[in-house]
């Protein structure tokens, strides 16, 4: 990466509406060189927490600062971004090399082309193939997105969902390309709505929920939270009063109600301690179970947990 480009993101107190719709609010976040991961449900304003910070959106209230400028006013900190993002709108009868050097033409750059096969090798495609983007895998269409974010060598990358799509291998392989950038002192932010892909992105995290930050910090301290919360589970059983009276006295739930029909609905410290001793507490009501199913294992449900009161 040329030049020792110092600065870190930093949004401060930033809020987005359109019209009536808060996208995102009060949001204070900052960004220093490394992987971030900014996790968050379908609809939580990650998207436009990226858009704020590449300058593509002007806040309503609040400050954004990328290396120490005013992302929406061009100049340094639009030379120091450098974005992937979530659609897919590309030149489809372009080459990968083709589609990247537009990219560099709009930046400006010397010998645009030379900069497009540079970005697109260092992406993990090859420069010399000549196939248009319109036959390419979900996974050759990501990397090429990646490769016109890193065309102008920006110090911010921000890489919109750039997981989706991929096979257990190529998302191995677009991680590790994730930690070479931040390896080069680039300050690397990748949007994802997956939990388990975050774990593998990197240290740190923010939480972003209902357009609010629900949590930020290390990741393992992140996921000690979500994996302390009560999870709901819910088991269908013949005799559910008696069911659920020896549930309670075993320990093994905090909370049970009856449900509709045969059901009940429990909140459990330890679903795999749950899991494992349902059948005996069974026996002791002279019960049998028919259903067990988790409540809690989509992510929604997570988010639902931080911003609870």
């Amino acid at each position: 990466m040329s030049g020792a480009r110092n600065g870190a993101v930093v949004l401060s107190g930033v809020s987005k509406w359109f019209g009536d719709v808060v996208a995102v609010s009060e949001v204070s976040l900052s960004f220093a060189p490394g992987v971030t991961a900014l996790l968050g449900p379908n609809g939580a304003g990650k998207s436009t927490v990226l858009r704020l910070i590449a300058g593509l959106a002007r806040p309503s209230e609040g400050t954004v600062r990328v290396v120490g400028h005013d992302p929406t006013k061009g100049g340094e900190a639009a030379r120091a971004i450098g974005i992937a993002p979530q659609q897919e709108a590309m030149f489809d009868r372009y080459t990968a090399v083709e589609f990247v050097t537009v990219a560099a033409v709009l930046h400006g750059l010397d010998r645009p082309s030379e900069a497009a096969e540079r970005a697109v090798a260092r992406a993990g495609l090859d420069p010399a193939l000549d196939r248009p983007i319109a036959t390419f895998s979900k996974g050759m269409r990501q990397r090429t997105k990646l490769a016109q974010a890193l065309v102008n060598d920006p110090h911010v990358m921000l890489l919109d969902e750039p997981l989706n799509g991929l096979d257990p291998r190529g998302r191995e392989e677009m991680i590790a390309t994730f930690s070479g950038l931040a390896e080069e002192g680039r300050v690397v932010i990748v949007s994802s709505h997956v939990l388990e892909e975050v774990e593998r992105i990197g240290s740190r995290i923010a939480v972003i929920a209902r357009g609010r930050v629900a949590a930020e910090g290390d990741f393992r301290e992140v996921r000690a939270l979500l994996d302390d919360r009560p999870l709901r589970v819910r088991i269908a059983s013949d005799r559910p009063a008696a069911m659920a009276a020896e549930l309670l006295r075993s320990g093994l739930c905090v909370g049970a109600r009856l449900g509709d029909a045969d059901r009940i609905e429990v909140e459990t410290q330890s679903p795999v301690e749950l899991r494992a001793g349902v059948l005996a507490c069974a026996a002791r009501a002279d019960a049998v179970v028919s259903e067990f199913v988790p409540l809690d294992d989509d992510l929604e449900s997570v988010f639902r947990y931080l911003v609870a009161d």
